[in-house]
């Protein structure tokens, strides 16, 4: 498909040199924070209630991971920037994120009172919320590798990975319940997912309807 206007504001040459890129770098820096995180809290330097800050970091950090995954495509299609051979290391890094931001809460914070972690999902709708996103990443994550890419097959494996949507949403939604103040970076996340989500639903009904 050609690029025209905005399209092509990316010159070939960045794209040739982001293909020569390796995306092992992704997994081993990624969830370096995950560990600042700790050893902040370990160390003071998180305030006077350390698991609720590394909670919620690492929840953002997930939501921005999400947001930079849902961001590729339409980088792509608008400005020209190839960066897809990125898409899976950032989504198997942000499920990273939200187990990490999941296992804190669990262990830390409700200290694996069982009881407690069941009604929390039952009867708390931004934990039920939460914990959904968690669960529909689950098999997203199980079907990262290239073997299960050819089990499944690439139309199989794109359909189940539509489910990075649902995820993006539930994750947004997740974070603004929690909030006591909507602010104005609340409102910049929910922008991102919305227009994101938006354009990618605009560009399905168009395709559906050239065929």
């Amino acid at each position: 498909m050609a690029r025209t206007g905005a399209a092509a504001a990316v010159p070939a040459f960045v794209n040739d040199r982001v293909r020569r890129l390796p995306t092992w770098p992704v997994y081993v820096v990624g969830p370096l924070p995950v560990v600042l995180e700790y050893w902040l809290g370990i160390t003071g330097g998180l305030g006077p209630d350390p698991v609720k800050a590394i909670e919620r970091q690492l929840g953002v950090w997930t939501l921005w991971l999400l947001i930079a995954v849902l961001a590729i495509t339409p980088l792509r299609r608008l400005a020209g920037l190839n960066l897809l051979k990125f898409r899976r290391s950032l989504g198997v890094l942000s499920f990273i994120y939200a187990m990490a931001h999941f296992l804190t809460w669990l262990v830390l914070d409700v200290q694996l009172a069982w009881a407690e972690v069941l009604r929390d999902i039952a009867k708390r709708p931004y934990v039920t919320i939460g914990f959904a996103a968690l669960v529909a990443m689950l098999p997203l994550a199980l079907t990262s590798t290239n073997r299960a890419v050819r089990r499944l097959g690439g139309r199989r494996w794109s359909r189940l990975h539509r489910l990075t949507y649902l995820v993006a949403a539930f994750a947004v939604v997740h974070f603004l319940m929690q909030a006591k103040v909507v602010t104005l970076r609340h409102a910049a996340y929910a922008a991102a997912v919305l227009v994101l989500l938006g354009l990618r639903a605009l560009w399905t009904t168009r395709r559906s309807l050239t065929r």
